[in-house]
């Protein structure tokens, strides 16, 4: 599979974030693009975005916590543009706040909006891959996904659920020897909506932990990932190879620099702090287009060294166990400080 051929993809949370600036790339190389998501002004317009940029737009109403939604989605997205061949799970849902301050129907919900609508995007996908013995799905994770952090509960126990379910879905794929392949893109802070949009129980406007990267550097790494499923996994930015490699070495230290510092770098005074459920229980873009950033442009990156580094194997070893090195240095001298 290559990134010359052209492909038909869906992409799921397509509407906004990191789903809208990755359906617009795959548009820019003539893919036919089937965008998933809750909100019908957020659906239109990253479809109109994604004709704008030379694809076909197949726009479809779905909640991925809707197994039967999720189904009739990919009956439409075939019937249209024929056979699947990448599926990109990435819509999903989360409430900010103390564990003990989020209620059990919020943290149900999130759970059944994340994890549940990864699992159903990625068996509507095998439903239809495994028989063909052709296809790639792309899980679009967090460093999250290995290491919880504080105020966030829902969402990192949902990461960690992906994770450990895509495994056990890979594995299966390689007993059965098929040539279907699923690979995890772990991101770091992404300049989304998601910050103005998400339920929230902070005292303040919740925000990425730094440092922030730009949606289309993630969507950049999406793409690469669908051109190579063979890897079973690509780490996105400094921040997420030093917290995932500090995290198997020294996770203790991790958790007292995390009490430390984890409440306050998730929030801000910059902004007004947005009232609601957010777009837990319903979509906030159902009436207005969000795009695809977040309020945070003026802080977010659009490059990052690791990311040329992921795709130059030589010296990844060096590399490595020098991040590990100043890493370990660094969260020792702040968590004893």
């Amino acid at each position: 599979m290559n990134g010359t051929t052209r492909r038909t993809v869906v992409v799921t949370g397509a509407s906004a974030g990191i789903g809208r600036a990755t359906a617009t790339m795959f548009a820019a190389r003539g893919d036919r693009v089937a965008l998933l998501a809750r909100g019908r002004a957020g659906l239109d317009a990253a479809a109109a975005d994604v004709r704008a940029a030379g694809g076909q737009a197949l726009p479809l109403v779905t909640d991925m916590a809707e197994w039967d939604q999720v189904e009739e989605a990919a009956r439409r997205v075939e019937e249209e543009f024929g056979p699947v061949d990448v599926w990109v799970n990435n819509a999903f849902s989360a409430a900010f706040g103390r564990f003990t301050d989020v209620p059990p129907e919020e943290f149900l919900q999130a759970t059944r909006s994340t994890y549940l609508g990864y699992v159903h995007g990625t068996r509507a996908a095998l439903d239809r891959m495994v028989p063909r013995d052709h296809g790639a799905v792309v899980q679009v994770g967090s460093a999250l996904a290995y290491r919880g952090i504080p105020l966030q509960s829902a969402y990192c126990g949902a990461k960690h659920a992906i994770q450990g379910f895509t495994e056990s879905v890979r594995c299966e794929l390689l007993h059965d020897e098929s040539a279907v392949r699923v690979t995890m893109v772990q991101m770091p802070a992404v300049n989304t909506p998601q910050f103005t949009w998400l339920r929230t129980h902070l005292p303040r406007h919740a925000r990425p932990v730094p440092p922030i990267y730009q949606p289309e550097l993630a969507a950049r790494a999406v793409l690469r990932a669908a051109d190579h499923p063979q890897r079973r996994e690509y780490w996105v930015g400094t921040s997420t190879a030093l917290t995932l490699l500090a995290n198997a070495v020294v996770p203790g230290v991790l958790d007292r620099y995390l009490a430390r510092t984890g409440f306050g770098s998730q929030q801000t005074d910059a902004h007004p702090q947005p009232g609601g459920h957010g777009n837990l229980f319903a979509p906030s873009d159902e009436k207005e287009d969000y795009g695809a950033h977040g309020v945070f442009d003026d802080q977010a990156h659009a490059f990052d060294p690791q990311v040329w580094a992921s795709r130059h194997h030589a010296g990844k070893a060096v590399a490595a166990a020098g991040l590990v090195g100043a890493g370990y240095a660094l969260l020792r001298r702040r968590a004893a400080g």
